[in-house]
């Protein structure tokens, strides 16, 4: 298996994240209009940019890091059906929609593991200039600013992050499960894009994020970060997160505020509330 440099891949992808930062930026001012298809829903949306940014990505991880394995969102990738050895997770525009609608508010992230643990992460607010990284054992940082531990708040003190789709009737979970979260924590809000909302956590400007639905290149950088902070990422019941999973619900978290979360799911799927993962749901 090929030996990596830690610090000299930081440096790399730094600078291939920057450099698709500035082509998405002058895609605005091109006289082109942005080609924008649908997935699977009318909301799940796809770009050419998506696409020609994953394509730059995925061709400089191959010519600088030959046989590693890579898992993105847009299909330029590959399919392993391993962790072992180095493994990088590549999203484009995190935040699609926000692009195509508010042209703010998405990320390019880029995440690298070795035999299952997460080794390096990059996740960078294109528009803000946020560059959220760590390197795993270094500390994480937002631009050269190194990010304090994680809080340690409960949930009164706490300001969640979750969309609405999950307080109102879906098929992952039962809509009144959170009532009683809501009611108790500070405050919500809602970003429309998991990686700059995981660094939000480990950031500490947010508490907790929540979702039902998440695909791996959604939120494996956020997850090293998180962890860097000393938070806590499982799924919402507390199992542990697999990352080959086409989709999984998470839960983030600092190690109080995570453990009266997962309580609280735990007590109302003994009470037959339904807290289904994506996997289990047509």
């Amino acid at each position: 298996m090929q030996t990596v440099n830690w610090t000299i891949l930081e440096n790399k992808v730094s600078i291939w994240v920057r450099e698709a930062g500035e082509k998405i930026k002058k895609s605005f001012a091109a006289p082109t209009p942005l080609e924008v298809s649908s997935k699977s829903a009318y909301n799940d949306l796809v770009t050419n940019m998506d696409r020609s940014i994953e394509q730059y990505l995925v061709e400089k991880i191959r010519t600088n890091y030959p046989g590693q394995s890579i898992i993105s969102e847009e299909g330029f990738g590959d399919k392993p059906d391993t962790v072992n050895g180095i493994l990088w997770f590549v999203d484009p525009i995190d935040g699609t929609l926000n692009f195509v609608k508010q042209q703010r508010f998405f990320a390019i992230s880029i995440a690298v593991y070795e035999n299952g643990k997460g080794k390096a992460a990059f996740i960078y607010d294109v528009m803000a200039d946020e560059f959220f990284h760590c390197l795993a054992g270094q500390g994480a940082y937002l631009n050269s600013e190194k990010l304090k531990p994680i809080k340690n708040c409960v949930l009164k003190d706490a300001m969640l992050d979750l969309s609405m789709s999950w307080l109102k009737p879906n098929k992952r979970i039962d809509e009144n499960v959170l009532t009683d979260v809501i009611q108790t924590c500070s405050g919500t809000r809602s970003y429309g894009a998991a990686s700059i909302e995981l660094a939000y956590v480990a950031a500490g400007f947010l508490n907790a994020y929540f979702t039902m639905r998440l695909s791996p290149w959604d939120y494996a950088a956020g997850l090293i970060l998180i962890h860097e902070v000393g938070g806590i990422a499982t799924r919402v019941d507390g199992r542990p997160i697999d990352l080959l999973t086409k989709q999984t619900s998470l839960l983030v978290a600092g190690p109080t505020l995570h453990g009266e979360i997962t309580n609280h799911i735990r007590v109302k799927i003994n009470e037959g509330k339904n807290v289904n993962e994506p996997d289990s749901v047509s």
